[in-house]
């Protein structure tokens, strides 16, 4: 029995949904996303949307799960939308932008200057006495993910100091250092 699977999905307000030949278009006030659906079947009704699996196997089930999960991020992307925050931790470690460039000075000897993809809004905070934050905001939440992954791959947190970027609200393990 799939517990994710079997959950009924509310459609809110001003979001609306489609199936066509195993695509799932979900549009709503934030943007529009689409998801290819196989092996499931996807149900409407009465302003709930039901995945239902064709049988017991173990493909099946798996992807029971897989796609009610990504249909419930974008039905919650399009009326909510996603947001991940990162924190640079470290002396002298700076962020700004401008427009969809996002510039990193993170402690290398030249800064790192990312394009970002046009459906993610950047914004970059920068307060005295505080490390700077960058908010990453989409309807889209792989792709929020991924660019957060991405950002963070340029200096992880080291476990000794615990200098790096991480996402705010990320516990670090830390480790001690050499011991005389």
């Amino acid at each position: 029995m799939s517990r994710i699977g079997n959950n009924p999905i509310s459609i809110p307000e001003g979001v609306t949904i489609e199936v066509n030949a195993g695509v799932v278009t979900v549009k709503g006030k934030l943007g529009e996303l689409q998801q290819e659906v196989k092996d499931v079947e996807v149900k409407i009704e009465e302003g709930t949307l039901t995945v239902a699996r064709p049988s017991e196997s173990k493909d099946h089930k798996a992807k029971h799960g897989l796609y009610r999960a990504l249909i419930n991020n974008m039905i919650e992307g399009v009326s909510k939308g996603w947001t991940k925050e990162l924190e640079l931790v470290g002396v002298g470690y700076r962020a700004s932008n401008q427009g969809q460039k996002l510039d990193l000075a993170i402690g290398f000897s030249h800064n790192i200057v990312l394009d970002i993809a046009p459906e993610v809004k950047i914004e970059t905070v920068s307060e005295k006495g505080k490390n700077p934050i960058v908010k990453l905001t989409s309807h889209d939440k792989q792709l929020v993910g991924q660019v957060a992954a991405k950002i963070r791959s340029f200096r992880k947190p080291e476990p000794y100091k615990g200098k790096g970027i991480k996402f705010v609200g990320e516990q670090i393990r830390r480790k001690a250092g050499k011991s005389a």
